[in-house]
């Protein structure tokens, strides 16, 4: 029958406790074994002897399948456990190899013997257990240091420090073990002995100071020998050992460990031949000892009794039983000596039994709490792929849309450059006009000066006198022709467009990820001041507010219309203001318009969608009434109510009557324009001749908002414009003359102008009549009234006026 090491340790246990009949080796007196074979010690070795190491298989089997972990029952042998993760509670804090005769310190943690000598400190006599028996401080076999006083451990050093400030105890230097914990070595040189560490001698009044909770305490009289040695410890540490099939390594290599090539049946350490010439030498008492193959060695380790737990006053005392109070084994000869006379004492085996009940409960919660680790373990590995799948993702959704960025940015320049282009040609064009115009206007002066010349060198006084006054007049009249601005260029050589890249830069600069900015919230919905809201003309002015109980305050607010016809909103306002009036919208057409708030954090909902009309009225509605419920915008005359433009006009224009009414201050022709410009609808306006004198030929039509102000209306493409005088009139367009039509004004007369931007034309009416047929068609875009007039005439504009009804009739029947 097989015998593992659990059995083996269950027989030792058996044999060191028996007693009967036998005196143990070392026992004071005979006297004392019929005491040691009294009733608790039979009773504690049933309780001992029934102690099956298949019990707690079974117990570790179970917490393990509780883990999820398959496990057979020969590998939860007790020589066979698995115990590769706990390496480093087998582990010296001092020396950072396993553990080697450990020993029990009072708070419970574990050194090595040679390195709780090491680490060893001597304390003032002052500091002595004698000296605190003496004094009656002291009531413990062991006394912890008062750390305020000893400053053994220092905040500003991760070590320990030797004690120091005493004759008697001179400081030395330490060194530091590879897990952080400063060794001290003896302050004088060890004597030339070949003792064991465990059996040189101690230094007086030496204290000790745990490397894990930092503890202090002064040895009493027995030293290291007072604590007790923690052969579980060292039998979990030979399991874990023999379970390793690695070649064994020299246990004295300080750095790197060599391989083993002997060991020591006595010293029971593994040594390689460096280690084996320098600390054990084959002299003196270390020549009897016996040295054999590693191989050998391990196998005669296994074999080898298991040392049995001792009392630690009674070293030849095996422990039999159980203080509750002090919480500790005792023997016999403790209990017979009573020092635990008062103290519950109880049989070895059962505490024993307990103890492994409570650590088993204790390990059932102490499972569940790993079974949850090795979840969430397992939760955090998908987290690490799924953030990898979500990097790549949104790397690719950032790069698509700075990519989106760019090429807008792209198309933008390319529409700039175009308009660059454009610019470039209407400077050329205006400019070789002006050369055109003033070559042929200096000619004409030319001719006109060498004709009176002529004129002047004949002889006929009566002849020269009828034709003088006729050619003083006209000398006058080209002198001022030529007059102011006539020599001006038309046209800069620079450009006057200037392209405003700021806010583009800013909201570069300002382009960030909204989940990593502050996390406040977004500012509360604003709200439409409904009866300060209202159309006028072809323009809309909106007013919105923050609601009374927000807290969020806004950084501004984002204003959208639609294109009129239903299609996609636009932004025309961002800002701080709370009111904004919006321009050149269409007439005779329905806008959605909507607000929204933001802040650095984002941006809020979008108001309720407020309709608006431009018309004669302020119609609006909300988006939740239907379309139905609007005016119909196919039965609504649109009327524009405007007065000409003071900001756009020529430096001569004067104007009066609320910008009503226009004249000139230059005898050339100059040229002003409405407030309202028009692209949709059907529009009519009228002019009356205030003033007509000399014959003038003002002009009256349409044009661009860049028209040329310092020529006839017409002359350029950027007008469309008939021209008429007390005769007769022309169309004129890009200086190109057409339809001469007679009939011409006076003063009081009055000129309509119908601009249908339905049928793309543009017609001409005089003292109510329709003058010629219609004057253009095709026209399309943005056109604005504009008139040109100098100095001798003067006009006054009539708008708000309805179609003449003669036009109407005619369009319905067409």
């Amino acid at each position: 029958m097989g015998r593992g090491p659990g059995t083996r340790a269950g027989l030792r246990g058996r044999r060191g406790r028996s007693g009967a009949g036998e005196p143990r080796r070392g026992s004071p007196t005979p006297e004392r074994a019929p005491l040691r074979e009294s009733a608790p010690r039979r009773r504690g070795r049933r309780h001992h002897r029934r102690r099956q190491p298949r019990y707690w298989a079974r117990q570790a089997r179970r917490l393990l399948r509780h883990l999820g972990t398959r496990c057979s029952s020969r590998c939860l042998a007790p020589s066979r456990l698995p115990m590769e993760e706990m390496e480093e509670e087998l582990k010296c804090p001092v020396c950072g190899s396993f553990y080697r005769e450990p020993i029990i310190l009072p708070c419970s943690h574990n050194l090595c013997q040679a390195c709780a000598r090491n680490i060893l400190v001597q304390t003032p006599e002052s500091e002595s257990p004698q000296s605190r028996r003496a004094s009656g401080s002291g009531v413990s076999d062991y006394d912890y240091l008062d750390l305020d006083k000893m400053s053994l451990y220092s905040e500003a050093d991760s070590g320990y420090g030797s004690y120091g400030g005493f004759a008697s105890a001179p400081t030395t230097p330490c060194q530091k073990s590879p897990n952080g914990v400063r060794v001290f070595p003896p302050a004088m040189p060890p004597p030339a002995t070949h003792l064991s560490p465990a059996l040189a001698p101690i230094p007086r009044n030496s204290c000790i100071t745990c490397p894990q909770c930092h503890r202090s305490l002064i040895l009493d009289d027995r030293g290291l020998r007072g604590f007790p040695k923690n052969r579980v410890l060292e039998g979990v540490i030979d399991r874990y050992q023999q379970s390793k099939a690695a070649a064994l390594k020299c246990q004295l290599c300080e750095k790197a460990p060599k391989e083993a090539t002997v060991m020591c049946e006595q010293c029971d350490v593994f040594y390689c031949d460096p280690c084996r010439l320098r600390c054990h030498p084959p002299r003196g008492p270390l020549a009897k000892h016996r040295l054999v193959p590693p191989a050998q060695g391990r196998v005669s380790r296994r074999l080898s009794p298991r040392k049995v737990s001792t009392c630690t006053d009674h070293e030849l005392e095996n422990h039999s039983m159980y203080c509750v109070q002090c919480k500790m084994p005792v023997c016999y000869q403790c209990l017979e000596e009573g020092k635990h006379s008062s103290h519950e004492v109880k049989a070895l085996g059962a505490m024993w039994k307990l103890h492994k009940s409570q650590l088993s409960q204790a390990l059932n919660g102490l499972s569940d709490r790993a079974k949850e680790a090795k979840e969430f373990l397992v939760q955090l590995r998908n987290m690490v792929q799924q953030i990898q799948e979500s990097s790549v993702e949104f790397e690719a959704c950032l790069v698509a849309q700075c990519d989106a960025l760019i090429d807008a940015l792209n198309r933008r320049k390319a529409q700039l450059l175009a308009r660059v282009n454009k610019e470039h040609e209407h400077k050329l064009k205006v400019v070789r006009d002006q050369i055109s115009h003033c070559t042929v206007k200096l000619r004409q002066t030319t001719g006109l000066m060498e004709y009176c010349l002529e004129v002047i060198k004949e002889n006929d006084p009566s002849g020269f006198l009828q034709i003088s006054d006729a050619l003083i007049r006209r000398v006058h009249l080209t002198e001022d022709q030529w007059g102011k601005g006539t020599l001006t260029p038309r046209m800069t050589t620079d450009f006057d467009l200037s392209l405003d890249n700021s806010p583009l830069l800013q909201s570069i600069h300002q382009l960030d990820f909204v989940q990593m900015k502050a996390s406040s919230p977004v500012p509360a919905t604003p709200i439409l001041q409904l009866e300060e809201c209202c159309t006028h003309n072809n323009s809309a002015t909106l007013s919105w507010k923050q609601p009374p109980l927000s807290t969020v305050p806004a950084e501004g607010y984002i204003l959208e219309l639609d294109d009129g016809s239903g299609g996609q909103f636009r932004e025309v306002y961002v800002g701080k203001e709370t009111m904004c009036t919006v321009d050149g919208l269409h007439f005779n057409s329905t806008y959605n318009a909507r607000i929204k708030a933001f802040n650095k954090t984002g941006v809020s909902q979008y108001s309720k969608t407020l309709v608006l009309q431009t018309s004669e009225g302020c119609n609006f509605e909300t988006q939740s009434a239907p379309y139905s419920q609007l005016v119909d915008i196919k039965k609504l005359l649109a009327v524009a109510w405007f007065a000409f433009d003071p900001g756009s006009a020529h430096s001569d224009i004067i104007f009066s009557n609320d910008n009503l009414t226009v004249t000139c201050s230059s005898y050339d022709d100059r040229v002003v324009l409405g407030k309202t410009g028009f692209s949709k609808g059907v529009h009519y306006w009228e002019l009356t001749v205030d003033r007509y004198d000399n014959h003038p030929d003002p002009a009256f039509g349409v044009a661009r908002i860049d028209v040329m102000k310092d020529v006839m209306l017409g002359k350029d493409d950027k007008a469309w414009a008939m021209y008429v005088d007390n005769n007769r009139s022309w169309f004129m367009h890009n200086n190109s003359h057409t339809n001469r039509t007679e009939g011409g004004i006076t003063k009081g007369a009055t000129i309509g102008v119908l601009l249908d931007l339905n049928r793309k034309t543009l017609t001409f009416f005089i003292n109510d009549e329709q003058q010629g047929p219609i004057a253009f068609e095709n026209v399309e875009g943005l056109f604005f009234p504009a008139v040109s007039l100098n100095r001798n005439v003067q006009v006054t504009l009539h708008t708000g006026l309805p179609v003449p009804d003669f036009y109407s009739s005619r369009a319905s029947i067409a």
